[in-house]
């Protein structure tokens, strides 16, 4: 066994692992359909968080990446020469975050999103007095029901607020539709955009996105741009959509089973604090990779109940890979994650943006 195989088999759990040779097949598989129907691809880095991994994004062929809080960009512009467009898709408010916004426009292309007027006064009286205007584009509500202006009325209302602003610049349109979505994108966002043109301002950029429904992105042909984000790895939500196998998750949980009391129950050492309690609509929390007989039916913090209608067939000292149910939220739980290259670990590397929720 070599020193990198050693350290798969030796390394302290729970462990995060992230498979390069699958998250380069997940980048360059999006990236090929989004050049085929002449979309451009901003990732959503929310996923990984890491510099490094936005990095082979961009030299596949993104334009640029997503981000969802300012510190979060600012973790990775720090981390990355080669990160010089970012987006962040979130209403931010507050003097304070205006500010660090403001310092961060100096030194990267920048673009942020708003859906009401409290938003944009707010980055109006940051952005009168900087060197350059702030590109803002408006989020629309196309059903997920979440953020976003409710109607093409509003979006041209508030396209229209931005373009007189000191300190702003009408960006264009962005949205985060649910599954399935695309129609309702073409229709809302075809809509808007005539109303906006009409009022002599040009939209150049109409961005959606969701990894559930990227491969039909091209099904909404207003949209200029995509912003998958949990593609680059996958997870147990997505297989359960049909979306991808699990040969298609780069994202691992590596756990060891620290008790086996009773012949169809065992525990590991991977609860809540590492796989999260997200379900997304599924049961269990988690799928142990080779044992489709095995539930992961309860957590607590530090422990992961493993529960089999028959015998369970581990001992203590067992090692499992775990695909858990929601890859992003893990990555912002663990301070490193291990590169998984050629079955073995080549890397330990530091999560920049962990914890950056400011």
């Amino acid at each position: 066994m070599d020193k990198a195989q050693s350290a798969l088999e030796t390394a302290n759990t729970p462990a995060v692992l992230i498979d390069l040779e699958i998250v380069r097949r997940n980048i360059e598989r999006f990236q090929a359909y989004a050049d085929k129907h002449g979309l451009k691809v901003r990732p959503h880095i929310k996923t990984h968080k890491l510099p490094q991994l936005a990095e082979m994004q961009l030299s596949a062929g993104a334009i640029g990446i997503t981000c969802q809080k300012v510190s979060e960009a600012e973790a990775m512009v720090a981390g990355s020469p080669d990160i010089r467009d970012v987006l962040i898709t979130y209403n931010i408010l507050g003097e304070e975050k205006r500010d660090a916004l403001a310092a961060l426009a100096r030194k990267v292309a920048l673009s942020v999103v708003a859906d009401n007027e409290t938003v944009l006064d707010g980055l109006s009286s940051t952005f009168a007095s900087e060197p350059a205007p702030l590109t803002v584009l408006v989020e629309c509500n196309t059903g997920a029901d979440r953020c976003g202006v409710s109607s093409p009325q509003e979006a041209a209302a508030l396209a229209r607020r931005i373009a007189d602003a000191p300190g702003l610049v009408f960006g264009g349109l962005m949205t985060y539709p649910p599954a399935g979505g695309a129609l309702a994108v073409q229709t809302f966002m075809t809509h808007a955009k005539s109303l906006i043109e009409a009022a002599g301002i040009a939209v150049p950029v109409i961005t959606s996105g969701g990894t559930p429904s990227m491969m039909a992105a091209a099904e909404a042909p207003v949209s200029t741009e995509y912003r998958p984000g949990t593609y680059i790895y996958n997870d147990r939500s997505l297989v359960s959509r049909g979306v991808c196998s699990w040969d298609d998750c780069a994202l691992t949980v590596l756990a060891t089973v620290v008790s086996v009391p009773s012949r169809n129950r065992a525990i590991i050492d991977a609860g809540s604090k590492t796989l999260t309690s997200d379900l997304l609509g599924l049961s269990g929390y988690g799928h142990v990779l080779g044992r489709d007989d095995i539930t992961i039916d309860q957590l607590s913090e530090e422990h992961g109940r493993l529960v089999s209608d028959g015998a369970i067939n581990l001992k203590v000292g067992d090692r499992l890979r775990i695909v858990p149910n929601h890859a992003c939220v893990v990555t912002n739980m663990v301070d490193a994650v291990h590169i998984v290259e050629h079955g073995a670990i080549s890397a330990v590397w530091p999560v920049a943006a962990r914890g950056r929720i400011i």
